[in-house]
């Protein structure tokens, strides 16, 4: 692999430590045992859907005349290092949340999401900067793959510091103190793993720069809109993937309150947090091995499947009898989920990096990115307003059922030669 492709991947490497601690693991169960304490856990379930669908809203809001403007010669990067700044100051400030600081902790969190997100818009458009068509499926499945397992490093170390920190008569699953020295910790990881994306990686496709730069761009991307059925295949697939990525985001997002609130324990649910990166680094890499051999749409519909799977044994946990069944439960979705989770995503954005032209990929990638954060808006607030109004999280997510079949129906309309 090239220098910038080995730079693009270790991004992969830093953020996806947002991912496991932010989002998925340490995160939540912070908010839900120490910054919610003494909420409801049905509401505390619902404001973290909530605030997940807001991160979601604002870059989606902003997001194509950004892209637009991204396509620029030198402005994809600009954009990709000032979301980072923001993501990264916003995770190390989760670290003065306070017990019961409830709306604090979530507005920072809100912020620091939508930095990630917004970083994340400009550095997948480069991928069409450090790779040609023949090579996106596997660079861009090496990113997700080595992402996952270079994200357990950080996660390792919290894990130490919550065992070392924790007394034989707390209250609470994991320390405080260790809670918010995971935040900083992933904020230096994701700094740091940034600095060879900044260093190396040069933006090779671009527009020439207007006389009004933000006027123009608002032009194109208007144009881009009004001509939609030259760029068919590419809002096609769009379409399908605002579906499925919604019931994908929806699952990894609130995996965990939703084991909280069935009883499964908190190190159990960590454990097999854990065990989902590790299993995903070699399924993620036979993923991209695999799209040699098989149709890239064909082997995301195989995805699809599979989620719709694990949409259907998650809402059968509550029902069985005992924690020690629900928890031998949790740990097969857990499984289900590794096998597919970076296969899905790194092919969706290799995909679709093949349908839109490479000059435009700032704008094309920002639509990419709207479509995935209007769904993580949907899939997040579909589950925790079902669950509030019902007082039970499981018929929320059975409905992300319906998700992945309307992604599954769209996706088999995107004509494409693999």
């Amino acid at each position: 692999m090239t220098k910038p492709q080995k730079s693009w991947i270790l991004y992969d490497v830093g953020n996806s430590a947002f991912v496991l601690v932010i989002v998925t693991a340490i995160m939540p169960i912070f908010f839900k045992e120490i910054a919610a304490r003494g909420m409801p856990a049905e509401v505390s379930t619902a404001w973290w859907g909530y605030a997940n669908s807001l991160s979601g809203l604002i870059l989606a809001v902003f997001a194509p005349i950004l892209g637009a403007c991204a396509d620029y010669q030198g402005w994809k990067k600009r954009f990709f290092a000032l979301f980072l700044t923001i993501g990264i100051t916003a995770t190390a400030l989760l670290y003065f949340c306070s017990e019961g600081a409830w709306l604090y902790c979530l507005g920072v969190f809100v912020i620091a999401r939508t930095g990630w997100a917004g970083a994340n818009v400009f550095y997948d458009a480069f991928i069409t900067d450090i790779s040609d068509h023949r090579e996106m499926d596997r660079v861009s499945a090496a990113g997700y793959a080595w992402g996952y397992i270079g994200s357990v490093i950080p996660f390792l170390l919290i894990i130490a510091l919550i065992v070392t920190l924790q007394k034989p008569d707390a209250t609470e699953t994991i320390p405080v103190l260790a809670a918010k020295l995971s935040f900083l910790i992933v904020a230096l990881w994701w700094l740091l793993l940034s600095l060879p994306m900044l260093r190396h990686v040069r933006q090779i496709h671009f527009i020439p720069l207007a006389t009004r730069p933000l006027r123009t761009a608002w032009q194109r991307l208007v144009g881009t809109l009004r001509h939609l059925r030259a760029h068919r295949n590419a809002f096609t697939f769009l379409l399908a993937y605002f579906f499925y990525i919604d019931g994908i985001d929806t699952i990894i997002t609130m995996a965990v309150v939703y084991g909280v609130d069935i009883g499964i324990s908190s190190t159990a649910l960590i454990l097999a947090i854990l065990t989902i990166q590790v299993i995903a680094f070699p399924c993620t890499l036979i993923w991209g091995r695999l799209a040699k051999s098989f149709p890239a749409k064909r082997l995301l519909q195989a995805g699809i499947a599979v989620y719709s799977l694990i949409t259907l044994i998650a809402f059968l946990l509550p029902s069985l009898s005992s924690i020690a069944e629900k928890t031998t439960g949790f740990w097969l979705l857990a499984i289900l989920v590794a096998t597919s989770m970076g296969g899905i995503q790194a092919l969706s954005r290799s995909f679709y990096g093949r349908l839109i032209p490479p000059e435009q990929s700032g704008e094309f990638f920002s639509f990419y990115d709207i479509f995935g954060k209007f769904a993580a808006i949907i899939g997040p607030f579909l589950v925790g307003i079902t669950g509030q109004l019902s007082g039970d999280s499981r018929y929320g997510v059975l409905s992300v059922l319906l998700l992945f079949l309307a992604g599954s129906v769209i996706l088999a309309q995107v004509k494409v030669e693999d």
